[in-house]
């Protein structure tokens, strides 16, 4: 299980530094995959795993929207050169719904659980996105109401699940944040126009299962 949480593949894209080049990756999602994005606020520098925002008990430091909001997400080319020009360390945060991809998320040890399960199922899975705690398994949009009549078939949901819907956001790679890195778990197939995603309901039901099994039922960030 442990090679299973290990195994972080990054954006090929780097500076002449090594790190990451976010730019790079925030126009591949904006003007290759259509997917709305905008900076996210960073972790706070003298204390990384603390946000820079105004909220001292910020639970996803460095991984939300602040300043533009979340309604400033875009496609559009000449803001996200804007955005990155200004702010080249900032993570890109993905505005969830609407046309863009929706996720679930789930702790780290069950989500890979989950995949392996889905795996043997023989499911076909697009992109995973993961953090040290959490991973998120991008899903097509979904509506509200869809949702809503997935999750009441269940007779039992755990807290630890969350939907990123309409007005929801996701930090996407290969963003840094006040929880560490951000990486696929699976990526993307290289030069895809824009990745294929699964449907909400080819997931859950196992989610669902293996977090039950697991008694990961209360919340984790």
């Amino acid at each position: 299980m442990r090679e299973i949480l290990g195994r972080r593949r990054r954006l090929l894209s780097r500076r002449s530094d090594g790190r990451p080049e976010l730019i790079g990756a925030a126009l591949t999602y904006a003007t290759r995959w259509q997917w709305p994005v905008l900076p996210g606020v960073a972790p706070d520098p003298q204390a990384l795993s603390r946000c820079s925002c105004p909220d001292p008990e910020c639970t996803v430091p460095g991984a939300h929207p602040f300043d533009p909001g979340l309604l400033a997400a875009t496609t559009d080319e000449r803001m996200i050169r804007w955005w990155w020009g200004n702010r080249p360390t900032a993570p890109i945060v993905l505005a969830t719904g609407g046309q863009a991809p929706c996720a679930v998320s789930l702790p780290a040890l069950p989500a890979a659980r989950a995949l392996e399960a889905l795996d043997r199922q023989g499911m076909r899975l697009g992109p995973v996105v993961a953090s040290p705690t959490r991973w998120a398994i991008l899903v097509k949009p979904y509506s509200m109401e869809q949702l809503g009549e997935l999750l009441y078939a269940k007779d039992f949901v755990p807290g630890s699940l969350r939907f990123h819907g309409e007005g929801g956001y996701l930090a996407l790679p290969p963003s840094e944040t006040g929880r560490g890195g951000i990486s696929w778990e699976r990526a993307p197939l290289p030069g895809s126009a824009s990745p294929w995603l699964p449907d909400v309901e080819a997931v859950v039901d196992v989610v669902v299962d293996v977090l039950t099994r697991t008694g990961v039922s209360a919340p984790e960030f």
